[in-house]
């Protein structure tokens, strides 16, 4: 399951992505496409939980990460290694394309 980050909490997941990469999935509550994807992001939250880590910030609630991050549309997935967003991509994703996504940036 997809934990939400805050800037309380943010700063431990990205330590912890120097050993475990972060999927971040920055979304709104309003967005069609984001809810769309949502149920295979956590799929994929599920299934790879043992390689990844998987979060999700919600734009209208965290506006200063949404700022850090530059985020300019929704649904954006962030890509995290060693406290770094290595890749970025801006659209929905079917769980296939998201997985292939997840595999092509940290391999």
């Amino acid at each position: 399951m997809a934990i939400f980050l805050t800037n309380d909490n943010i700063n431990q997941y990205l330590e912890q992505s120097r050993t475990k990469p972060l999927i971040v999935d920055v979304y709104a509550e309003w967005c069609g496409p984001c809810k769309q994807m949502a149920p295979a992001f956590e799929e994929l939250a599920k299934e790879l939980s043992s390689q990844y880590n998987f979060a999700k910030i919600n734009v209208d609630e965290e506006s200063d990460l949404a700022t850090k991050y530059k985020i300019r549309s929704v649904p954006t997935i962030l890509f995290i290694k060693d406290e770094k967003v290595v890749a970025t991509k801006v659209g929905a994703m079917t769980k296939e394309t998201l997985k292939s996504e997840i595999e092509r940036v940290f391999k």
